[in-house]
């Protein structure tokens, strides 16, 4: 029986603000499958970055989780474009702060994570599954940035990984294209919290954040390829034709807390501004937020938008129709299994402001088409997207990883994680 996961999730520290530079969907994922697995009895270490100099090494959550924070010989922030070469440093310091023979088993995050649990697997007998959260060869679709040392990480990862965990049908299919001779790769969907859910007093919550027509919700990271730069141009093209209704607003949740004038609620960045200007009374810029802010802000959207480039699941678009806000999104990766076009939202061409456009103004437009499409949000949610039932399959997969190893070793002549004994 499974007591003890190690999650390695290297740059998506669990409890940092969501909506920064490396916080997002991958940080929430692996707070939320802790919380939900420490409810049904299995401890979870989470070993990543020490990213923020300011946190503790060690720092508890949940029932008993915790977060365990590596420097790996640079503490504080380190892109994880430039965390490769922090690995070596990072799997040494793990090894000396972790019992690693306490653990059951491995659950790597991303394909840097994948490498240390190949490396745990190989060298002391510790099996691991594996969730991308996001893959190299769908960035390069998506951007045309091809990342050669990335991909053929995320092959081998493929082949050595016991189980590969994918959050979509969409993903186990380009698994299946980039990877033929992957290891099983099964299906189970992303939960949203409990804290994303339809509320009674949404009409206060609008009164309160100052919505006096219909609202539009961003929430993520402000890059280029979380679609931000697409979303600001089709929206200030929307609001500059005639017969939008009044009132209309657009909240950009997300971005580092430096990269914004809160009093101001507008952009530091130049290419924002300029974006904006003229429209700066129609768009507010509030930052990162929290699980309980996001889903006010949800809770008041006409609709919420998520024109991403490329994105294996779609964390927010899940957790926004958790909350009966109809999702406007790109036709792209996870997005599709995660958005029914006309029935939960409106899928629309990635990177097409106009098509966003288009999309936009026809449920700001018709209040009866964004409670339809509201309405059946919310019963998807409840239908897919509920953590117990995930946690469940999840653990489920572990126990199969677990019992398959046994009898490995067993038949091999050889104890569980004999190499400790």
């Amino acid at each position: 029986m499974i007591k003890k996961v190690l999650f390695i999730s290297d740059h998506g520290d669990p409890l940092a603000k969501l909506g920064g530079e490396q916080a997002g969907g991958q940080n929430n994922y692996v707070r939320q499958l802790a919380l939900a697995l420490d409810k049904k009895g299995v401890k979870v270490d989470v070993v990543t970055h020490w990213s923020d100099a300011d946190a503790p090494r060690i720092e508890k959550f949940g029932e008993s989780c915790r977060v365990v924070r590596i420097a790996a010989g640079h503490k504080g922030f380190v892109s994880k474009n430039k965390m490769y070469e922090l690995l070596p440093e990072f799997y040494r310091e793990m090894k000396e702060a972790l019992q690693l023979y306490s653990y059951d088993m491995v659950h790597t995050h991303y394909w840097l994570s994948g490498l240390i649990g190949k490396k745990l697997d190989k060298e002391l007998n510790l099996p691991f599954i594996h969730t991308s959260h996001s893959l190299g060869i769908a960035k390069e679709r998506a951007t045309g940035i091809t990342d050669t040392r990335r991909q053929e990480a995320e092959i081998e990862i493929m082949r050595a990984a016991q189980i590969v965990l994918a959050t979509t049908k969409s993903e186990k299919l380009l698994i299946g294209e980039i990877e033929p001779d992957s290891s099983p790769v099964k299906v189970i969907p992303i939960g949203v919290d409990k804290a994303f859910h339809i509320k009674a007093n949404r009409a206060a919550i609008r009164k309160e954040i100052g919505c006096t027509g219909p609202l539009l919700v961003y929430a993520g990271r402000l890059e280029e390829t979380k679609g931000i730069y697409t979303l600001l141009r089709a929206y200030k093209q929307m609001v500059k034709r005639n017969g939008v209704p009044e009132g209309i607003q657009l909240i950009v949740a997300g971005g580092e807390p430096n990269a914004i004038d809160l009093k101001k609620g507008l952009p530091k960045e130049d290419k924002l501004r300029k974006i904006v200007t003229g429209i700066e009374d129609k768009v507010r810029f509030v930052g990162p937020q929290s699980q309980e802010q996001l889903s006010n802000f949800f809770n008041a959207a006409t609709a919420t938008i998520v024109p991403s480039y490329y994105e294996s699941f779609g964390m927010v678009a899940a957790e926004a129709q958790g909350c009966g806000s109809p999702v406007i999104a790109s036709n792209v990766g996870g997005l599709r299994n995660v958005v029914e076009d006309g029935v939960t939202g409106l899928l629309v061409e990635p990177k097409d402001e106009d098509d966003l456009s288009v999309a936009m103004e026809a449920i700001v437009s018709n209040d009866l088409l964004a409670q339809k499409l509201g309405k059946q949000a919310s019963q998807k949610a409840a239908e897919e997207f509920q953590w117990p039932a995930i946690t469940a399959k999840v653990k489920g997969l572990y126990e199969e990883v677990l019992d398959a190893r046994r009898d490995t070793l067993v038949g091999n002549g050889s104890g569980w994680n004999a190499s400790w004994l």
